[in-house]
């Protein structure tokens, strides 16, 4: 995706010539790997986390509506070097539905250019946790490396 995504930023926007990036952020989540923690071989689940060992670079989105940051994992040994994958809801997506409009989403995603349907109110913004809390809780598992303007948002 990554390639493909580079690709077209050269070809639209770079007049096809090759571009480098200051920095490549690719890191998966929901996934479980065979790791070492204290001393012990363990199978870490990670479902809603990114590996944020030392080095490890990783992104930490808000909602369709909020900021993003990309982040440098600290290696704290106490939250098996992870750290969280994003906002994460704060309400279900069938609560979302039923208590958010398609006006709303519009209102919520004013700037982002982004799908704005009822196929995907249950994004909402006002669904998530705000990103903010969410980095400040976890500032001893990584380090904020830069912070991005939704601008564009793809879902689906």
């Amino acid at each position: 995706m990554m390639a493909r995504f580079k690709h077209i930023v050269e070809k639209h926007l770079a007049g096809g010539k090759a571009t480098k990036p200051l920095l490549q952020v690719n890191c998966h989540h929901n996934y479980a790997e065979k790791e070492v923690h204290f001393d012990e071989d363990v199978y870490v689940t990670r479902k809603g986390a990114v590996r944020a060992q030392t080095e490890d670079y990783g992104i930490i989105p808000g909602s369709m509506g909020a900021k993003s940051f990309i982040v440098k994992g600290k290696g704290n040994a106490h939250s098996f070097c992870s750290c969280s994958h994003g906002a994460g809801r704060l309400m279900s997506r069938n609560k979302a539905k039923n208590v958010y409009t398609l006006d709303d989403l519009i209102e919520q995603t004013n700037g982002v250019e982004c799908r704005k349907d009822e196929g995907v109110l249950d994004e909402i913004p006002g669904a998530y946790k705000s990103i903010d809390e969410v980095i400040n809780q976890q500032i001893d598992l990584v380090e904020i490396v830069a912070t991005l303007k939704q601008v564009v948002c793809v879902k689906g």
